[in-house]
């Protein structure tokens, strides 16, 4: 299973932002790190997929959160569901 789920989708269904709109601007303005299989590369566009395995590396509201994708999700669940999603990363 290699398919992939929107970045912004992907952030906002794990609930780092409150709206879908929100998530895309953060991700159009290059805020978001991404290493998959090594390789670190910055997120530009808001399509760009993230799949499961892959790890992010961004900051909000001046906090640095390293995150791995755990899983895609089918929707904007609770946050406990939400929090299913991602594994936190030992930043640093």
């Amino acid at each position: 299973m290699s398919e992939g789920c929107r970045a912004d989708v992907w952030l906002w269904r794990a609930r780092f932002f409150k709206t879908r709109s929100l998530a895309a601007k953060f991700v159009d303005e290059g805020k978001v790190r991404l290493t998959r299989a090594g390789a670190e590369s910055r997120i530009d566009k808001c399509a760009r997929p993230v799949r499961v395995g892959d790890q992010l590396v961004f900051a909000v509201g001046g906090k640095l959160t390293a995150v791995a994708v755990e899983a895609l999700g089918e929707r904007r669940g609770p946050p406990a569901e939400a929090r299913t999603l991602y594994s936190a990363l030992p930043s640093g």
